[in-house]
């Protein structure tokens, strides 16, 4: 169960995270989603890091920007993307954050990081904190069991399919990897969100191709 990790992460909170922040772990879709997105590391900017917060400790509650890329790759519907536009954080609800990812349960995603340890800022984390996650990343995957696994960044990439990974000359190529021998489907896309933000045009645009290419049908369709 993915409840049962929950614990472990904590623990790694008290060694790699602020003290005072908690850890986020993942939330959407956990039977088979057609994608699970993986981000790098949480940071005080999500709501749900604080301990006074008792609802979901997903990523990205209390933020905007990630959720245009979701929007945009038709991802997340327009009611949703239009109250989440026009919320300041301090507006977010642990009932409001329910209703953000009950809809990205509808599209059948699961949205995760490699890292669960909660920063105060976007500080850099050395590739031996992420490492120290990386087994618990697997075993969320062989719980969710998803269709394809989308990595952000070259060193969340690198980290997870164990070699090299540079997402310029990586874009729209598909990694097969064995996680207790069952093969996974993985793709390397541009970090589009804090200094990525630039490239997130691109994002989209591979975002969109492996859906097409991957034969995920899209919610309503």
């Amino acid at each position: 169960m993915l409840e049962d990790l929950n614990k472990k992460y904590d623990k790694l909170q008290k060694v790699y995270g602020d003290p005072n922040l908690d850890s986020i772990y993942n939330g959407g879709c956990i039977n088979n989603p057609d994608i699970c997105f993986v981000f790098m590391n949480p940071t005080a900017k999500n709501i749900a890091a604080s301990k006074a917060w008792h609802g979901l400790k997903s990523p990205w509650l209390g933020t905007k920007n990630i959720w245009d890329l979701f929007y945009e790759v038709n991802l997340l519907d327009e009611t949703i993307y239009q109250e989440i536009k026009n919320k300041k954080s301090k507006e977010w609800t642990e009932e409001f954050a329910n209703k953000v990812y009950d809809n990205v349960k509808k599209h059948k995603c699961f949205i995760t990081n490699l890292g669960k340890c909660t920063q105060i800022d976007a500080r850099p984390l050395p590739d031996s904190v992420y490492q120290k996650y990386l087994k618990l990343l697997y075993k969320e995957i062989t719980i969710i069991k998803p269709k394809v696994i989308i990595l952000f960044g070259n060193q969340v990439s690198s980290i997870v399919l164990k070699q090299k990974i540079m997402v310029s000359t990586s874009r729209k190529k598909l990694y097969k990897k064995k996680i207790n021998k069952e093969e996974y489907k993985f793709y390397s896309v541009y970090y589009p969100v804090g200094n990525g933000r630039f490239n997130i045009d691109k994002s989209i645009e591979d975002i969109k191709w492996i859906i097409e290419n991957e034969n995920i049908k899209k919610v309503g369709v």
